[in-house]
């Protein structure tokens, strides 16, 4: 790796990992047309956390804030005041985030006569003869990005009358199949994790500005568990990974990808506000398509049409 590199792989990790186009997707496409299959754990874990500075960076208040609010409600229920329906805003909050993540567990399941748990799943459909699932899953990106966009608000009722009005609120039941979703984000390459759920939360009627933040408070601990994850592989692999490993491009790599993740964020809510998330539907729409053609050529030849190796399943 050279310092280019390092501001490549920077840039496009910080850009993919919140612009709704899905950075494992990206990731996938670029190892199944240069044939590069192995990547450097370690760099691969501090450009994860470089973006997790750039989560930070932006909600910095209202994540002190959440704590504070989780801690509020924690003390409640020790003391048997706790009741759901008095919670403040920022207390159903930093609540719905804790639910959200319980799905999260779901990964860790074993599958049945495979010897794999769920989330195994990743590391198998980016071997190059799935590469169809990542058509597939930016399709249901583009598509999940649509028609969240076309969601009329629920009728609720404001003063004794009927009106349409979005909610600010997460409900238990919101919260899970939004944590559901992230945890088909991270089985699916091309299906973005910020885009999918922010769609799910729109398509359950919350409003925009609230489903955006809750996207990126629910990826915070998630992001955050991976690279812990891991980091201890890293640290108590056999091998020793970090001996030859240029810490001063690990460095650059890093503040790349967290001052480009930053910027992304801002992008990103922006287009949401002025509503200009077609850009996203139309462009992993196209990809998707594009991917599937490629993948049907290679399926009806065997092999890997950038290669020419044969493909792997």
């Amino acid at each position: 790796m050279n310092l280019f590199d390092a501001i490549f792989q920077g840039v496009i990790q910080g850009l993919t990992e919140f612009l709704p186009v899905s950075s494992s997707g990206h990731l996938a496409i670029y190892q199944h047309i240069s044939g590069i299959t192995e990547n450097n754990l370690f760099f691969g874990v501090m450009l994860h956390i470089g973006t997790l500075a750039a989560v930070t960076a932006v909600y910095i208040k209202l994540i002190i804030k959440l704590f504070s609010s989780l801690i509020s409600v924690i003390k409640k229920v020790i003391k048997r005041q706790f009741k759901y329906s008095e919670l403040s805003g920022e207390e159903n909050l930093a609540l719905m985030i804790v639910v959200g993540l319980l799905p999260l567990f779901a990964l860790f399941l074993p599958i049945p006569g495979t010897g794999m748990k769920i989330k195994d799943l990743a590391d198998k459909f980016s071997l190059d003869g799935y590469f169809f699932i990542v058509g597939l899953s930016l399709l249901a990106t583009s598509m999940l990005l649509f028609f969240s966009g076309k969601k009329k608000p629920p009728v609720v009722l404001v003063n004794g009358k009927k009106m349409r009005r979005l909610r600010r609120r997460y409900r238990p039941s919101d919260a899970v199949i939004v944590g559901f979703t992230q945890c088909a984000a991270a089985v699916l390459p091309g299906l973005s994790r910020s885009g999918s759920t922010l769609a799910a939360s729109q398509l359950r009627g919350i409003n925009k500005n609230t489903a955006f933040d809750y996207s990126f408070l629910l990826g915070t601990p998630a992001i955050l568990a991976a690279a812990l994850l891991e980091l201890k592989d890293v640290l108590f692999s056999s091998d020793n990974v970090t001996k030859d490993i240029n810490f001063f491009y690990v460095l650059v790599g890093m503040i790349f990808s967290a001052v480009v993740g930053f910027l992304a964020i801002k992008l990103f809510k922006w287009l949401l506000k002025t509503s200009r998330m077609y850009i996203f539907i139309l462009y992993t729409a196209a990809v998707g398509l594009i991917i599937l053609l490629i993948s049907i050529i290679e399926l009806s030849s065997g092999t890997n049409l950038f290669t020419q190796q044969a493909l792997t399943f």
